[in-house]
């Protein structure tokens, strides 16, 4: 649909689960503070690995969201995804029974989907044979396992859409939701992504590709985008979603706005099944497409929350491509990167990342880059080094990169009435 005519879409409700907060404003308030949640990964044993930290979610108790039942049988990635759609749609002061069910669904990004339920099962199998699986755990081990439980926990007959499309997980399920309610098939879609990637064959595939830090004895300053002193990150897990509303059904019921879903590009490098075209070319056309369909100058983002994933060549590219889309405006953009905080989720960390991005918008304030001491030769941008700065956001960009050269962003925008 053209911009003229297609519905608008704000985002009215935020929840969150994720290692530095489970709740909305806990994880607000480490993000605003630049507090990094990790520490010695507890998960499983890491005696013989080289690397030993992760951000995992502390103090969760899935009972309190779903019962006991479900706790035992879901795995941990839609028990987070359950919690936190809880909280958003609480936040968003939605009546679901005031709703037409056929009007309201869900999507949900993640990526490697329920790694805990999956693992257990192989384990059973090997000491039981078939006899050893059991079904009710292991279907929501499914990719699409998440959404058709939350559609289940609370009524939605509108859709349950999975989408997995690497670490841009997240920003593509929040587009495709906001395409639906554009499109006018639903008014209401809680969106977001899920993910708990730390196990041990998974985390042993991440050492052997060189991309964590090995930083062990000191976890919370382990991640360092931009940082000349960079090592890789760090793994986190947890679930971001986010109500997202046609704008004059939020507005009839008095809805509080976040900010307004603006514009979204999609993209992929075609390059290497792990690496980054080195000229960011994906990364590229996915920001210039966000633009172009967000009806916006370049000069009018304010604020970009970066992949910023403390590897090897990422924030060079990075750095370049703002450069190259931005031009002089560059060097006014605010760019900051907060997977130091939260460690990176995999499929569920753009959601995470919009989140932010949404909040920033909402409280007037850019969140800090932490652990950024020695900025590296070649990012000589504003990365709002380890201090969190006031500022009346227009629009926010976020960006975010995947394995097989997946790339998207997505533009967030102050609601006004106009």
């Amino acid at each position: 649909m053209t911009q003229q005519n297609r519905r608008r879409v704000v985002i009215t409700g935020i929840g969150a689960i994720t290692p530095c907060g489970l709740t909305r404003d806990s994880f607000w308030n480490s993000i605003v503070r630049g507090e990094s949640a990790a520490g010695p990964l507890t998960h499983f044993d890491t005696a013989a690995m080289p690397c030993k930290i992760a951000c995992e979610v502390r103090g969760f108790d899935p009972v309190n969201y779903v019962g006991a039942a479900k706790a035992r049988r879901l795995d941990p990635s839609v028990l987070f995804a359950i919690a936190a759609s809880r909280e958003a749609i609480g936040d968003s002061g939605l009546e679901l029974a005031r709703i037409d069910p056929d009007r309201i669904g869900v999507v949900e990004g993640t990526s490697v989907c329920g790694l805990t339920n999956s693992l257990e099962a192989h384990e059973r199998f090997l000491r039981s044979g078939h006899r050893g699986i059991l079904p009710t755990r292991t279907v929501s081990a499914f990719a699409g396992g998440g959404s058709s439980e939350i559609a289940l926990e609370f009524g939605l007959l509108g859709q349950a859409t999975t989408i997995t499309t690497a670490c841009s997980s997240g920003n593509d399920a929040m587009a495709y939701a906001a395409a639906a309610i554009q499109n006018d098939l639903q008014d209401v879609i809680i969106a977001g992504a899920d993910e708990a990637p730390i196990v041990g064959p998974y985390y042993s595939l991440f050492i052997n590709a060189g991309v964590l830090s090995r930083n062990n004895g000191d976890p919370s300053h382990a991640m360092r985008p931009f940082d000349r002193d960079r090592d890789g990150f760090v793994i986190g897990e947890g679930a971001v979603f986010l109500v997202m509303e046609e704008l004059t059904h939020a507005l009839a019921r008095g809805a509080r706005i976040y900010a307004e879903w603006a514009g979204y590009g999609q993209s992929c490098d075609a390059f290497s099944s792990i690496n980054t075209h080195p000229e960011g070319r994906g990364m590229r056309r996915s920001i210039e497409r966000a633009i172009y369909n967000a009806n916006l100058p370049v000069d009018a983002i304010d604020y970009v929350n970066a992949h910023g994933s403390a590897t090897d060549t990422n924030e060079l590219i990075e750095t370049q491509v703002y450069k190259g889309i931005f031009g002089g405006h560059a060097g006014r953009l605010a760019i900051s990167a907060t997977k130091p905080v939260t460690g990176h989720l995999m499929g569920g960390i753009a959601a995470v990342e919009a989140a932010v991005c949404a909040l920033s918008i909402h409280h007037s304030i850019i969140p800090p880059t932490a652990n950024l001491d020695h900025p590296m030769p070649g990012c000589d941008l504003d990365y709002v080094p380890k201090t969190a700065r006031s500022y009346p956001v227009r629009h926010a960009m976020n960006v975010n990169l995947g394995f097989g050269g997946k790339s998207s962003a997505i533009i967030l925008s102050r609601f006004t009435e106009q």
